[in-house]
């Protein structure tokens, strides 16, 4: 039987694996204000500055998936205080930072160190909350709504620290969230024992290699050009491995990744909803701030202000009406239902203007957009990681936290391609600028609405797969 105490304790432990999510999420949004700073001070090229962003993304959606499986193998709490821990120096690094390669390499190990918190928080989580689908979908809720805050926290902390401080202190705000994390994880986390097993080290290295190839494939092509040598023969290098990466699964007896596991009921279909929602979510989040900043002429600062309601919006949808809607409609209609309302609100912002205004052109499409992401996030997100077995729960963590990060990396590389196309690098010429972000809010709402229809078709289920209790009672002990 639980006691209070505990049952407080394991509530407690959610507020930290959320703000685990709130800081992987925010240390990809919070650099953008502080970019000109940093270019001034360490010397970076116009195109080097945007791999202050890139060099923690690929470094992140690369190492994923072996976070899940070191999540699974030597227990998620050891994984999740390794991760804080990498993350913690990465930041040091960064802010003290005194040239572009260790500025670079800096980012490069908070990444790593995301990749290894993202898959075990959601491992912990299923630990703590797997007994009932209540709490599960209770849970996830207030696990989601930490990524849109984390983003537009970011927006918010790294103005005010640009403009009263300095760019090191966009790093430095790390340091103190990571040792009150490594400082609580002992009280608050279930200690899983390791299992006995090996580390598939051939498999790790093609899959991370082949995810952080095609992710700097993906990243730079809107630079150098789609049909560019570099960005084929990075795409062709990203297939080979990640085929390799499938062929060495198939031959080892213990794999990095059980190839099996697609087989759990609706997975593939809940990570196809998580690739989708990255795809057309932030582009749209990306280029809305850039029609305020650069249409609608606001500063950086305001531009974030302007983000807080859709940001409201969501948080509160996902704490207090998706778990109701989600125990009255199932996952399927939820998920379907999100991502076409998510696709009429992005049709509805293409219609914006040259000469809109902020209530008008912005707010109301921007809150359409945000109650289809708050509908299909948490049912597609639950869906993922309650279709596989307890004892690959990391796993499953690290497939859907791929899912979103490639699906959000090639929806902006993608998205940037097209709004070149139509105006969106003529800067200076507002009407240009405006019908190249109308066409990316398009082009997204096309995404959100074909990935609808394939979510209606291929996700077999009408209700979230209720979570393994073997999940809750081969944790209990630890819990107590």
């Amino acid at each position: 039987m639980i006691t209070q105490a505990q049952s407080t304790r394991k509530w407690w432990a959610l507020a930290l694996i959320a703000a685990a999510q709130f800081m992987v999420i925010m240390d990809t949004s919070i650099i953008g204000v502080a970019l000109p700073q940093m270019q001034s001070d360490l010397g970076f090229s116009q195109e080097g500055l945007t791999w202050v962003f890139n060099a923690y993304v690929i470094a992140f959606g690369g190492l994923l998936l072996l976070g899940g499986r070191l999540s699974d193998l030597f227990g998620a709490r050891r994984v999740f205080t390794a991760g804080w821990l990498i993350l913690l120096i990465g930041s040091v690094v960064a802010g003290a930072a005194g040239n572009v390669a260790v500025e670079l390499a800096g980012r490069a190990v908070q990444g790593a160190g995301a990749a290894l918190i993202a898959p075990s928080a959601l491992t912990l989580l299923m630990m703590l909350f797997g007994s009932t689908q209540k709490e599960m979908t209770k849970a996830l809720s207030i696990y989601g709504a930490a990524a849109p805050a984390g983003g537009t926290a970011g927006v918010f902390l790294g103005g005010v620290i640009t403009e009263y401080t300095s760019w090191p202190w966009v790093f430095y705000l790390n340091i103190p969230i990571a040792v009150v994390a490594l400082i609580a994880i002992p009280f608050l986390m279930p200690n899983a024992p390791a299992r006995t097993g090996s580390i598939d080290f051939l498999g790790a290295l093609a899959v991370t290699a082949g995810l952080a190839v095609g992710v700097f494939g993906i990243v730079r092509a809107p630079d150098v050009g789609w049909g560019s040598g570099q960005t084929w023969l990075a795409l062709a290098v990203s297939a080979a491995l990640l085929g390799a990466f499938v062929l060495i699964q198939s031959k080892r007896r213990e794999p990095l990744v059980r190839l099996g596991i697609f087989k759990a009921p609706n997975l593939g279909a809940a990570n196809i909803a998580q690739l989708v929602l990255g795809a057309a979510w932030i582009p749209m989040w990306f280029f809305l701030n850039l029609y305020l900043q650069q249409v609608l002429g606001y500063s950086a600062f305001p531009a974030g202000a302007a983000l807080l309601p859709m940001t409201i919006f969501v948080m509160l949808g996902m704490i207090v009406v998706a778990p109701r809607a989600m125990a009255r409609f199932g996952a399927k209609a939820m998920i379907v239902a999100g991502l076409l309302v998510l696709g009429i609100g992005l049709g509805w912002m293409s219609l914006i203007r040259p000469t809109g205004n902020f209530w008008v052109d912005v707010l109301p499409a921007s809150l359409v957009a945000a109650a289809g992401m708050t509908l299909a996030f948490i049912p597609s997100l639950g869906t993922a990681i309650s279709a596989a077995r307890p004892e690959e729960g990391g796993l499953a963590s690290g497939i859907v936290n791929v899912s979103y990060q490639v699906g959000s990396a090639v929806g902006l590389a993608v998205m940037t391609a097209i709004a070149a196309v139509f105006g969106a690098d003529q800067l200076g010429d507002l009407t240009e600028l405006t019908n190249g972000f109308s066409a990316v809010f398009i082009g997204a709402a096309v995404i959100a609405v074909v990935g609808a229809g394939i979510t209606a078709v291929v996700m077999h289920s009408p209700k979230v797969e209720e979570p393994d209790r073997s999940l809750q009672s081969s944790h209990r002990s630890e819990t107590t």
